[in-house]
């Protein structure tokens, strides 16, 4: 999951745009890219936090996709866009792209996958750098894609490859149940699915899929080292057109 909101605040930042929201190859079957919009709130346990964050993915006129995410708490802005497509149902990234302004901590890196002649040349920190593709290779964006298709084909565990930076590192989720989340669009029915680390690794992630939804993301809960909890929840969201709505919230 890229870091959100660190201008203003780095460990949240580091986890909100980590996680989100957000999507290896992808062995799911006959399963289109389906366009979507969707706003989260933040909340941060013990910290009067409001801070949003957009994330969507759209159709180019070329027929390759659009995947971006824009976040911003008080003076802190922070976007990422990946553009990608669709190849014998994997997640082929082309170009990426993180800006990073607020608060004298401004970032940017780009990525570019070159993968006729199998390089990925980007600037990172303001430095050039060169890596060799792989099959299956991803950048921060769109292997919350892949986890989306994966989840969708039924997988439990999952590892992607992730250009991070100027350096490849492995992602590893795995499903670990299913539970009612309760958004301000209503109830979902959503797999919870976690992101695993070191068996000494302080920091856990934890995050939620609607399963009537091409399991969009609808909660992501985060644990930092030092004990700060910090939380993005779903605020209204569109696939395909179409207003994602949950059930009923029932009233006690």
């Amino acid at each position: 999951m890229t870091d959100m909101f660190s201008p203003l605040c780095r460990r949240p930042a580091r986890w909100l745009l980590a996680a989100t929201l957000t999507l290896g190859s992808s062995l799911a079957l006959a399963q289109p890219l389906v366009p979507f919009t969707a706003s989260y709130a933040a909340d941060m346990k013990s910290i009067p936090v409001n801070g949003e964050a957009i994330h969507s993915l759209a159709q180019n006129e070329d027929g390759s996709w659009s995947l971006s995410f824009n976040a911003s708490m008080f003076v802190a802005r922070l976007s990422e866009q990946s553009t990608l497509t669709l190849d014998n149902e994997q997640v082929v990234p082309l170009n990426y792209h993180y800006q990073r302004k607020g608060l004298g901590r401004s970032r940017e890196t780009t990525q570019t996958f070159d993968w006729a002649s199998g390089e990925v040349r980007g600037v990172h920190k303001k430095e050039a750098f060169t890596l060799p593709t792989q099959p299956g290779l991803l950048d921060k964006t769109t292997y919350q894609l892949a986890l989306q298709r994966d989840l969708m084909a039924g997988k439990r565990e999952m590892s992607y490859l992730v250009v991070d930076g100027d350096d490849i590192d492995q992602y590893q989720f795995r499903v670990t149940g299913e539970q009612r989340v309760t958004t301000r669009n209503g109830q979902f029915d959503a797999v919870e699915v976690e992101r695993v680390r070191e068996p000494d690794a302080k920091r856990e992630t934890t995050l939620w899929f609607a399963k009537d939804w091409n399991y969009l993301l609808v909660r992501l809960s985060q644990v930092e080292t030092d004990g700060q909890h910090y939380q993005i929840v779903l605020k209204e969201a569109t696939m395909d057109g179409q207003p994602v709505v949950g059930a009923p919230v029932k009233q006690d």
